[in-house]
């Protein structure tokens, strides 16, 4: 069976043909653009009356949902079917300030073994200036595990 084939990106293709989004996407506002294998875009319209912090700049947990997204589309991109996967651990690294701008996070697997996933995804603006970078290492889960995931 091939990557194509698998459940979960039968479920991603189908929302880059205008299937229902996630709730969270709905929520904070990002799309899916683009997947593979491996491999995922969301964008984001920067939005100040939904997305700023108290200091007036996006709020860094906007940036992270946005750039997790992207990043568990890549590696649920990788299962097969039967499995599911957890994050275990994410980091981000912020770069520059974003007010209203038009953001693009680019994910892709660095790693992938049996038992674990190891991400990276570049946020970045129309200038494609870096604003955020972000790791996450996941692990996949099988059987009992991954049941109701």
């Amino acid at each position: 069976m091939t990557t194509e084939e698998t459940p979960w990106m039968k479920k991603m293709r189908s929302l880059l043909k205008g299937g229902e989004p996630p709730p969270i996407a709905k929520l904070i506002g990002f799309e899916l653009v683009d997947v593979g294998e491996g491999s995922a875009v969301f964008t984001l319209v920067g939005d100040p009356s939904r997305h700023a912090n108290p200091m007036g700049t996006m709020h860094g947990g906007v940036l992270v949902d946005l750039g997790d997204a992207a990043m568990g589309f890549a590696m649920a991109s990788t299962l097969a079917a039967g499995e599911s996967f957890t994050t275990i651990e994410l980091k981000a690294n912020y770069f520059k300030p974003v007010w209203t701008a038009r953001l693009r996070a680019e994910a892709k697997m660095v790693k992938r073994s049996r038992t674990l996933g190891y991400l990276e995804c570049d946020i970045v603006d129309e200038q494609t200036a870096l604003v955020c970078r972000l790791a996450s290492t996941c692990m996949v889960l099988r059987g009992d595990a991954a049941a109701g995931r």
